[in-house]
């Protein structure tokens, strides 16, 4: 794991409550390997866009994939582009609407993604994304094709260029309204899985396996 310390950079800097950010690699590996959607802001014929997506992270590289068609993954090859993942944790509700807030975890990556030509590193960005969403799915699922390989585009971007930041906690209210006989407090918010629902064409007596039923809910983080 690379012990290096998140970069401090004009993009990565905290101009607010700077104490919300943090610093430690690690940090940003844990908010990333616990979520599920990425943003990926890139301008597409000088127009910004933010796409949600699916990713998934392999050391200091993240994946992102998806048709070789698709413009947004086009334009990003060959310019600055800005990856988001948001946990979103509680809603602070405070005595004031001015302070009310939200309890989150989120960390944002900035860089110019390069086309992944080489097989190997293919294979392995899509599995890593596809890990990401299912664990375990990618040793039991049917391969890629040749053609659907050639049909699909991944894009690594590097984790170098990076910062993390979080809120926890109560609201912070101003000290003459603590007297206001108002509720205040936090709403916390987690994510759950159901139970799985089987394909209706699914053949007769195909169990649903347990890396699926046994996954974990995400972990959140502390009040």
């Amino acid at each position: 794991m690379n012990a290096t310390p998140l970069s401090s950079t004009d993009r990565t800097r905290l101009g607010r409550v700077n104490e919300r950010g943090l610093t430690d690699r690690s940090n940003l590996y844990e908010m990333l390997d616990g979520g599920l959607v990425c943003h990926l802001g890139v301008v597409v014929d000088g127009s910004p866009r933010v796409i949600p997506t699916g990713y998934g992270r392999d050391g200091d590289t993240l994946y992102i994939h998806g048709s070789t068609g698709a413009r947004s993954l086009i334009a990003g090859q060959s310019q600055e582009v800005c990856v988001t993942v948001t946990h979103l944790d509680g809603l602070v509700l405070a005595r004031s609407l001015f302070h009310h807030s939200m309890n989150y975890r989120s960390a944002i990556i900035f860089g110019v993604p390069r086309l992944v030509t080489d097989p190997d590193e293919k294979l392995a960005g899509l599995r890593a994304v596809t890990e990401q969403l299912a664990p375990g799915q990618w040793d039991v699922a049917r391969l890629p094709t040749r053609k659907e390989l050639a049909g699909t585009a991944v894009l690594a971007l590097s984790l170098e260029e990076a910062s993390v930041k979080i809120r926890t906690g109560p609201p912070s209210d101003e000290d003459e309204d603590y007297a206001l006989d108002i509720w205040a407090g936090v709403v916390p918010v987690r994510q759950v899985f159901d139970a799985p629902v089987s394909d209706p064409r699914l053949r007769p007596g195909i169990p649903v396996p347990s890396h699926v039923t046994d996954r974990p809910t995400p972990a959140r983080a502390a009040k």
